[in-house]
Order: structure tokens, then C-alpha cells, then sequence
């Protein structure tokens, strides 16, 4: 039987340390029975109808998509910055921001916080800084942009790092975070969306001194990017970042861990594809997830994260998630 709670082992994973059994990427979030902590900025979480639109604080309409288990995403063909060099006439910094008032946050959430949850704090007024450019302009005129006008980008960015920087350093001083997450899906299925070059102009020096603040705190880190994400791995390596999610399957995986053996590897698992098919039978999707526990868990530095997406309450998703979680938990405990 295991001796170590489920968020002691998953930090021990963090720390580059031997597991004592396969994490889960959910082992000990918030998901697993925590408070939210913090301001609530976005007004986009919580429960609200697939044919409701909302706003962010910058004022970029949102609307609910189904498939993707009805989670919120810019409104297409919506966008509010056509102009890059007329950005500081539209995005301004929300009044919100100057109306925090931490202290009482932190009195008020923290005797709720579960302590078999880990305390995270997160480095961005909204999603990561490729996103919010995308969220803005769309992904052309953002692409364009990131050609056309780099230093209007970078000035943009460097005005959105300044809120983030400020919401990083309250939390932490206020809330004495176990880990601190960055992220930014700036990556499709085939390559990153940007070159290496355009990277490292325009995105890795805010990337970096984001998450610095809770490298400096001794904050055990995780970034969050999706797709074909591998060219930028050395980079987080290099930030200081501990963990990679959800490390998806177009990567080379087993190379990643070989090289850089310290980062933990959390996901693993193909979403998208076979696990899909209707004609995937029970276990042949049993049979994947012991398959990719054999390929990455042996070692450790890596975490278990897999399933795929669905309307909400869909039968197909929620009966083939049920068999992934299954299996994944009766084999967790063999490797080490």
C-alpha cells in the first residue's frame, strides 16, 4: 500500500525526485477538492450557458463551445485590435485590477483551502501572451502582426507582463503558493506557430520573467502548452519550469525525458486520434493506456494525464473517460 498521500507524491515528481507510485495530472489540484484562490478576473469560469456570450476584463467577447466540454473561447470573427500600432487606444488595464483587496482574499479563501490540494498561483491576467494576442486580433492579423510590427507587439506584451507581474508578486506574498503555473498555447499538431526566432524576439523574455517571480520564491513550476511543442522545450527548461503538460503524443517523449530528465513529462496520452474512433473497442483503449505507461513511466519524472473531449454529459466521452481512468488506476501502482 502506498505510504504517501497523493499531493506529496505528485510534488515529489515536481521536485525531480522518485515517485512513489504514477501521478495523475490531477493529483492534488484544486480539482481534487480545493478552494479557488485568488481574484476571480475573467468572469469567464463558472457555469453559463453554451449560448450565452460574455467578456473578459479587456472587453474580447467570449462564447461557450460545445465539443470542447463547453469551454470558452474567443468569439470568432470578433476581434477587438485590427491595428497593432493602435493598441493603447483599445486595451487598457481593467479597473479591476486596482481593486483587489488581497489581504481580505486571502483571509477569506485561505481557511478553506484544502491543505491535500496544492496551493497554485498563476502568471497571467488572462491566457498566455501568444493567446492574447490571437484573442485580440485573431490568429491572421496576429501572425501579421508579429511580422509587420514586432516592437508594437513586444511593447503590447511588456504591458500585459506589468499587470502579471503585479498579480504574481500579491499572490505570493499573500498566499505563499506551493507551485506556480505559466502557460501559453502557442503550438498546433505539427509545429509551434511562430519560429524560433520570432520565439525568441517577441515571446521567451516575457515568458521568462513571468515566471520568475515564483522560481525566485522557490515555487516548484509547471507550464502548460499543447501540440507539437517540442523546439521550445529547452527554453522552459532553461526558465526554470519543473513540469510539462499535457505533453501530447506528435512530441518525441521518450527523447524529452532522456535529454532533459529533471522536467516531469505530464499527459502522454493521444486524445485525439485512436482512443476516438467508434470502433475503438474497450480494450484497445485498456491496452493504450497500459501501452503508454510501459513507454513513460518507468524512470518517473512522468505523470499520467489522458482522455478526450465532449459535449458535457456525452455518453461517448464520459463511458470511454471512465475505462481510461480504470485502467490507469489499477496499473498505477506496478511501476515502482
Amino acid at each position: 500500500m502506498p505510504t504517501l498521500s497523493k499531493k506529496e507524491n505528485y510534488l515529489r515528481l515536481l521536485r525531480g525526485e522518485m515517485p512513489e507510485y504514477v501521478p495523475h495530472t490531477a493529483d492534488g489540484s484544486a480539482g481534487m477538492g480545493g478552494a479557488p484562490m485568488g481574484p476571480d478576473l475573467g468572469g469567464l469560469m463558472g457555469d453559463w450557458g453554451s449560448d450565452e456570450e460574455r467578456k473578459d476584463m479587456f472587453g474580447v467577447p467570449y462564447v461557450r463551445e460545445l465539443n470542447a466540454n463547453n469551454g470558452p473561447i474567443p468569439k470568432p470573427g470578433e476581434f477587438i485590435l485590427e491595428d497593432i500600432t493602435k493598441w493603447r487606444d483599445i486595451i487598457k488595464r481593467p479597473a479591476i485590477l486596482d481593486n483587489i483587496d488581497w489581504q481580505y482574499l486571502a483571509d477569506t479563501q485561505l481557511p478553506n483551502w484544502n491543505p491535500e490540494t496544492i496551493l497554485s498561483g498563476m502568471t497571467a491576467v488572462g491566457n498566455g501572451y501568444f493567446q492574447m494576442l490571437v484573442a485580440f486580433m485573431g490568429f491572421d492579423n496576429g501572425l501579421i502582426a508579429c511580422f509587420e510590427e514586432p516592437e508594437e507587439v513586444k511593447d503590447l506584451l511588456n504591458f500585459i507582463l506589468e499587470m502579471n507581474l503585479e498579480l504574481a508578486k500579491n499572490f505570493i506574498h499573500y498566499y505563499h503558493p506551493e507551485t506556480g503555473m505559466g502557460l501559453d498555447d502557442i503550438a498546433h499538431e505539427r509545429a509551434p506557430f511562430i519560429s524560433i526566432e520570432m520565439f525568441e524576439d517577441i515571446f521567451e523574455p516575457v515568458w521568462r520573467a513571468s515566471i520568475a517571480p515564483f522560481v525566485e520564491a522557490g515555487c516548484l513550476t509547471s507550464h502548460h502548452n499543447c501540440g507539437m511543442f517540442e523546439p521550445l522545450v529547452p527554453y522552459i527548461v532553461a526558465m526554470g519550469y519543473n513540469a510539462w503538460n499535457p505533453a501530447e503524443t506528435m512530441n518525441d517523449l521518450v527523447g524529452i525525458k532522456k535529454r532533459f530528465p529533471k522536467l516531469a513529462i505530464c499527459g502522454g496520452f493521444d486524445s485525439n486520434g485512436y482512443v476516438c474512433y467508434p470502433e475503438t473497442t474497450e480494450e484497445e483503449i485498456r491496452a493504450y493506456v497500459r501501452q503508454q505507461l510501459d513507454l513513460l513511466a518507468p524512470g518517473g519524472g512522468y505523470a499520467f494525464g489522458g482522455g478526450i473531449m465532449g459535449a458535457p454529459g456525452d455518453p461517448f466521452a464520459t463511458e470511454r473517460n471512465g475505462w481510461i481512468m480504470d485502467e490507469f488506476e489499477k496499473n498505477r501502482y506496478n511501476y515502482y
